[in-house]
C-alpha cells in the first residue's frame, strides 16, 4: 500500500489527468489518496468528489498553504512509504515503483525524487543542492562562472540519467518513508509556500538520511499551476511574489542565523546594484533596471513583518 497526499487549489482541470497517470503507473500496487483541497474557488471539490470517490477529501475552509495542508494527512498515513505529489506532476508508467525500489534497495535513504521535465521533455530542476545568500548572489548576477568551486543549487553539467545523492529533490514528486515522518515530521508550518521541501530535506539529512535523486524514470512538471492564482508573474515568467521572499527570509534565519540573514541582506542589495547597472548597460531602459530592486524592497518589508525572519505572517 502506498499513500499518496495530494494538495488541490484550483487546479479542477489537472485533477483526471493526474489520478489517471498514477493508476497507470501504480500496476498492481494498491494505492490510498490522501487529498487536500486547500479552500479552492473552482469547482476541484465537486470533481473530487463526483469523479474520484475512491479518494478521502478534506476540505479546508481557508487556504491554509502547501506545507499545512500536507501535514494534515500525516495522521492517516499507514504505508511504509508516502508519496506527496503535485497536482501538476504526472508520472511517467514507471515511476512509483522505481522510486520505491530505491528506497528499498539504500536503507539509507529517507527520500528519493525523480527527473522533472517540461511537457516537451526539457530538463526541469531535479536534483538540487542547498541554497545559501552566496550561491544564491552568484546565480543572480551571474558571477557563478567565475567561481569554480561553490556547489550552485542547480547543477545541469551532467545527463540526469544516473541516480546520485543530492541536498534536495522538489516537493511536487517526493517519495518518504513513514519512518522519516515518524522520527521527524512533515513540514515546519511556518512556510506557506516555497522552500518548505528544502527545509525537510536539510531535516532529513541532519537526522542522518540521505537524500536521493534517480533519473530513471521522471514526471511531467508543469509547474506553478496554484501559484499563478496567488503570485504577480513577471513577463519573463518568474514568479515574483511575497510568499517566496518571506519563505527564503525564513529559511536563511533559520539554517543561517541572523549573521547569515544579514549578509543574505548585504548581498541581495548587491546583487540588485550589480544587476540594474547591467541592464543600463545594455540600453535596456530604467524601468527594466529599476524592478531589479524589487526583490531587496520586498525582503526589507519581510524583514519587519517576520521579525527578522522568525515568524510567519500567515
Amino acid at each position: 500500500m502506498l499513500d499518496v497526499i495530494v494538495v488541490n487549489y484550483n487546479t479542477a482541470h489537472l485533477l483526471q489527468r493526474m489520478f489517471d497517470a498514477c493508476d497507470a503507473a501504480a500496476q498492481d500496487m494498491p494505492l490510498r489518496y490522501w487529498v487536500v483541497d486547500n479552500a479552492s474557488r473552482d469547482d476541484s471539490v465537486q470533481v473530487l468528489r463526483r469523479d474520484h470517490p475512491n479518494a478521502f477529501v478534506q476540505v479546508n475552509e481557508k487556504n491554509v498553504g502547501f506545507g499545512r495542508a500536507n501535514n494534515q494527512m500525516v495522521e492517516h498515513l499507514t504505508g511504509e512509504y508516502a508519496l506527496l505529489l503535485n497536482t501538476d506532476a504526472f508520472v511517467a508508467p514507471t515511476a512509483l515503483q522505481v522510486a520505491i525500489d530505491c528506497l528499498q534497495r539504500r536503507p539509507n535513504v529517507g527520500a528519493v525524487g525523480v527527473r522533472l521535465t517540461t511537457e516537451d521533455g526539457q530538463l526541469q530542476p531535479s536534483c538540487r543542492y542547498f541554497p545559501t545568500p552566496w550561491n544564491m548572489f552568484l546565480q543572480r548576477t551571474g558571477l557563478s562562472r567565475w567561481f569554480f568551486g561553490v556547489q550552485m543549487v542547480d547543477d545541469y553539467s551532467w545527463d540526469h540519467q544516473g541516480e546520485r545523492e543530492c541536498d534536495w529533490v522538489p516537493g511536487c514528486f517526493l517519495l518518504i518513508r513513514k519512518k522519516v515522518i515518524d522520527q521527524i515530521g512533515l513540514f515546519d508550518p511556518r512556510y506557506f509556500l516555497y522552500f518548505e521541501e528544502v527545509d525537510l530535506c536539510k531535516r532529513i539529512q541532519a537526522a542522518g538520511w540521505k537524500v536521493l535523486y534517480t533519473g530513471a524514470t521522471s514526471a511531467v512538471h508543469l509547474g506553478g499551476e496554484s501559484a499563478k492564482t496567488v503570485a504577480k508573474i513577471t513577463q519573463s515568467g518568474r514568479q515574483i511574489s511575497e510568499l517566496q521572499v518571506e519563505s527564503e527570509l525564513l529559511y536563511v534565519r533559520k539554517h543561517h542565523g541572523l549573521v547569515g540573514l544579514w549578509q543574505h541582506l548585504a548581498l541581495t542589495h548587491l546583487a540588485d546594484a550589480i544587476t540594474a547597472t547591467k541592464d543600463l548597460l545594455k540600453r535596456r531602459g530604467w524601468e527594466i533596471a529599476r524592478a531589479q530592486f524589487e526583490r531587496g524592497a520586498a525582503l526589507r518589508r519581510m524583514c519587519g513583518l517576520t521579525r527578522w525572519g522568525r515568524v510567519s505572517t500567515r
